[in-house]
């Protein structure tokens, strides 16, 4: 292969990366895992998604400052390596595939289960089957067309998201026709705010993380952004405000509109019994095709971060080189194909599992996403003195403050999240991490003896 076969084009800007950032995080984790979290923590949900946002704001921030400090990184295992060492950025760089191939994996299965609702004659197999392919053929055909369908497809989302915002406040504030406004009363009523105690509220974290993770996405992009140094902080403001926004809002709309205690056990998602209320003439399929957009959404981003990890870890040697390739789209073709198989084993899931695959994988993933932002955090904490001499446009206000804050609440719900998980959850996700430990030592020392 020529040496310029082997780079990545820079391609995206800032409103590609900012809406994949989007495109990651408002996927499945708010349109079904939201019935979850109100069950867990009532409508102290809200101060979890509060809480989760603040967390993310100052671990983002971290993450832009040092993509601005090391302008040569392509994901961000680069910019951890440079200041932890090698371990932490390997494990960092495997548990973030294993997160996104374990996610598109459960989510082929979700979104077939979604078209089953309109097609109920065929098998979830054949459904979770054509999704895959065409998740794949996006990917695979250049990363300018990846971007633009990522953006195009992240946008009905936000633009369904905006309607349903005003929509739910006109329901809450307005009384028109038979309608008599709903008012603040389902907040306090029913239990009180916090029905289910402080437990509840830390349980619901879990699916907050989760409901988050993705946004880190951003890290991946390096060597395909133009002016990474300018575009990752823009991206990180904006998309910050939009996802905080994105599900503040709506969780606030659905505990006001309706009891807590009347949205989980229900077929229906939350913002289908939303739409309802408005009385939009077929409410449930209008819902339907958003939440299936957003799957997909969320895949598209799936797959590309996890095939970028890939592709970074065979160019410098640790996988086979195979997966570097490159065709002439400058797309890493075997990269992409070989996290594919994933939602492949999903499909092949789906004829066993079902629908309970996706409920099953949110703590594992849960778990990853809370250790991928503690080691951006501690990496950030640390990389002002490695890099002491590079200052910088952008850097975080209140350093270290907010990074502290960030690694020490992270750690707390980290302590409160294996209390109140499931230890068969637990128990998969901590073996996961010991193979991949494990890889790292023997790969050491199979080095040493060359």
């Amino acid at each position: 292969m020529e040496k310029n076969s082997q780079q990545l084009t820079r391609t995206m800007t800032s409103r590609h990366i900012t809406m994949m950032a989007l495109g990651g995080a408002i996927g499945a984790g708010l349109f079904k895992g939201s019935s979850a979290a109100i069950d867990m923590a009532g409508p102290s949900v809200l101060i979890a998604y509060l809480l989760g946002g603040i967390i993310l704001l100052f671990v983002m921030q971290g993450l832009a400052e040092m993509a601005v400090r090391n302008k040569e990184a392509r994901t961000f295992r680069d910019l951890v390596q440079s200041v932890l060492g090698k371990y932490p950025a390997y494990f960092l760089d495997w548990i973030y595939w294993k997160m996104w191939v374990l996610n598109i994996a459960a989510e082929s299965v979700v979104a077939a289960i979604f078209i089953q609702y309109w097609l109920p004659e065929y098998p979830i197999w054949i459904l979770a089957l054509s999704v895959s392919v065409l998740v794949t053929a996006i990917n695979l055909l250049s990363v300018k067309i990846f971007a633009e369908t990522e953006y195009w497809l992240a946008l009905i989302k936000i633009t369904v998201i905006i309607v349903f915002i005003i929509a739910g406040l006109i329901l809450l504030l307005v009384s028109f026709g038979h309608h008599t406004a709903v008012g603040f009363s389902n907040l306090t009523e029913h239990g009180g705010f916090f029905p289910n105690g402080s437990m509840g509220l830390i349980a619901a974290m879990l699916v907050v993380i989760y409901s988050y993770g993705g946004t880190e996405i951003i890290g991946i992009t390096l060597a395909e952004t133009k002016n990474p140094e300018k575009v990752v902080p823009k991206a990180v403001r904006s998309t910050l405000v939009r996802i905080v926004t994105f599900y503040l809002l709506p969780f606030f709309i659905i505990v006001s509109l309706i009891p807590w205690n009347n949205v989980n056990g229900v077929p229906e998602s939350p913002f289908v019994m939303v739409f309802k209320m408005i009385g939009i003439p077929g409410a449930d399929h209008i819902m339907n095709a958003v939440v299936l957009l957003a799957i997909i959404s969320s895949m598209n981003s799936g797959l590309y971060g996890s095939s970028r990890v890939l592709y970074t870890q065979a160019v410098d040697g640790r996988v086979p080189k195979i997966f570097g390739y490159l065709s002439k789209r400058k797309v890493p073709v075997y990269a992409i194909l070989m996290c594919t198989v994933a939602m492949y084993l999903g499909v092949i899931l789906s004829l066993y599992a079902g629908s309970k695959t996706f409920d099953f994988l949110m703590g594992s993933l849960g778990y990853t996403v809370l250790f991928i932002w503690l080691i951006i955090a501690i990496a950030h904490l640390k990389s002002r003195k490695k890099q002491a001499e590079n200052t910088s446009a952008y850097e975080v206000k209140w350093f270290p403050y907010t990074t502290w804050i960030a690694i020490i609440a992270l750690s707390a719900i980290l302590i409160g999240i294996i209390f109140t998980t499931s230890i068969i959850i637990t128990g998969i996700t901590l073996g996961i991490y010991l193979f991949i430990t494990l890889s790292y030592v023997l790969k050491g020392r199979y080095q040493e003896n060359e």
